[in-house]
Formats: structure tokens, C-alpha cells, sequence
């Protein structure tokens, strides 16, 4: 027989972990009540990160366009130089 069938007694762990949810979810509610912008959130904290996020991604477009642009650059320098090369020294 097992375990975990309906019928299972609630034990330390289970009454343990029910009180560690109940215990969140009061801190929780008093930070969001304490706001003010004095006290972390995970809200706030979440949302700094998604704006980290963004930043780092609007660098990395930056820095990929400005790769772009020396690569074609300097890609076009090379057919011009290869054209040049190209043709006869009279």
C-alpha cells in the first residue's frame, strides 16, 4: 500500500510546509502594502531585471548594427581594391 494514497495522515512536513506558504504570503502582501519605494519588492525586483533585459538588448542590436555596417564597409573597400587590382597597368 501507498504512502500517498488519499488517506494519508498530515505529517510535520506537510503542516511545515503550509505554514512556510502562509508565512510568504504575508510578507508578500505587507511589502507590496509597504511600497513606497522603500522596500524591495519582488515585483520591483522582477521588473528591474526585465529592464536590464532590455537594455542589454538594445546594446547588443547597437553593437550587431555597427558590426554590420564595418563588415559591408569594409567589404566594399575590398571589391573596390579587387576592381582596382583587376584591371590591366597600362
Amino acid at each position: 500500500m501507498s504512502a500517498n494514497g488519499p488517506n494519508q495522515s498530515l505529517g510535520f512536513t506537510t503542516i511545515s510546509r503550509n505554514v512556510a506558504a502562509l508565512a510568504v504570503g504575508v510578507v508578500h502582501t505587507l511589502e507590496a502594502m509597504a511600497g513606497d519605494g522603500r522596500t524591495r519588492t519582488a515585483r520591483g525586483n522582477a521588473w528591474e531585471a526585465v529592464c536590464a533585459d532590455r537594455a542589454r538588448a538594445a546594446q547588443r542590436r547597437e553593437l550587431e548594427r555597427l558590426v554590420a555596417e564595418l563588415a559591408a564597409a569594409r567589404a566594399a573597400a575590398r571589391e573596390r581594391r579587387d576592381a582596382r587590382d583587376a584591371q590591366p597597368v597600362s
